[in-house]
């Protein structure tokens, strides 16, 4: 008969809430069916079993054997929005994710160095700049980009990879991905975060969450684009289209949408666009936005109301 390992319940029942699957989805599986039991304390699992329960929680099998749950902390600053609700425990796709991007920047600043890279000037360079619409035109300066770039391209796709070509190019890396490594079972959920950023004079990096829509990756690169001129990295999402409250995450935010849709642009076009029967989706369309982000830029510059924003990004939840 094969031996049994001491683990405390609570370690077990931490692991299953930590990485968000339901006990049902555990009890599913024919070889955990004694999960109840390890629960209660009534049974004890065998180590081949244990190591079983840690790869579906997605737990290292060493934090089993500790005397109590670790803390697990974000190794980056959290700027996602929490809006009326907080942000629970990170999950394990969104650390693993984090830690593989960084061991990734480690080895490539390291290796940047010793070939004799020198640092890279941008990093850091718009710290001091308050005004964001001179900000987001040094980005474009320094990518290579006009302030028409955008609407130059027909498909959200093109826009999309010239911004990420425009920003390797200038030595930023942008890993793209949608899934834990190459695990197709572990999706990463846009709700949790939409991308975030690493910052480094040598190797930055920007992740981009590929699960979420391209209007919206196209959105999370420039906003880590801004973190990246202003030196500062952090965790990024969105909820109602609004930033944490963090002076520096707003600002980035505000750069990010001049960025994307120049405000004197939008002003000219706007008497015609108010005509149309779906300004926003005009806005969508030429900028290469989503219509909610093309809504809130209308708000950021007065030309709609609150009232009309929410209702909008309402009927857009809706229909999603």
């Amino acid at each position: 008969m094969a031996q049994t390992v001491s683990i405390k319940p609570e370690l077990l029942r931490w692991a299953i809430d930590r990485s968000g699957l339901a006990e049902e989805e555990l009890r599913a599986d024919a070889r955990l069916k004694k999960l109840d039991e390890w629960l209660s304390g009534d049974r004890k699992p065998t180590l081949r079993q244990l190591e079983l329960f840690a790869g579906k929680t997605m737990t290292p099998l060493g934090y089993l054997f500790l005397d109590t749950p670790p803390e697990e902390p974000l190794p980056i600053p959290d700027f996602r929005t929490r809006g009326d609700a907080p942000i629970g425990r990170p999950s394990p796709n969104l650390i693993e994710t984090i830690h593989t991007m960084q061991r990734r920047q480690a080895w490539m600043r390291e290796y940047l160095i010793e070939e004799g890279q020198a640092p890279l000037e941008f990093v850091g360079s718009g710290r001091n700049l308050r005004n964001v619409v001179s900000l987001a035109a040094r980005m474009r300066n320094t990518l290579g980009l006009n302030v028409d770039w955008a609407e130059q391209h027909g498909t959200w796709e093109d826009a999309r990879r010239t911004l990420r070509n425009s920003a390797e190019r200038i030595g930023v890396l942008v890993p793209t991905a949608g899934v834990v490594g190459l695990n197709t079972r572990r999706q990463l959920d846009p709700e949790e975060f939409r991308g975030f950023v690493l910052c480094d004079e040598y190797a930055p990096l920007i992740f981009v969450n590929g699960a979420d829509s391209k209007s919206a990756q196209m959105f999370t690169m420039a906003h880590e684009l801004a973190h990246l001129w202003v030196g500062r990295g952090g965790l990024f999402n969105l909820i109602q289209t609004m930033p944490h409250d963090d002076a520096t995450e707003q600002s980035c935010n505000k750069t990010a949408a001049e960025f994307l849709v120049p405000g004197h642009k939008l002003r000219e076009r706007w008497d015609g666009l108010k005509q149309t029967r779906n300004p926003f989706e005009r806005i969508a369309r030429s900028f290469k936005v989503s219509p909610v982000a093309g809504a809130r830029r209308a708000l950021d510059l007065g030309l709609i109301s609150r009232k009309r924003f929410f209702d909008f990004y309402a009927e857009e939840m809706a229909e999603f």
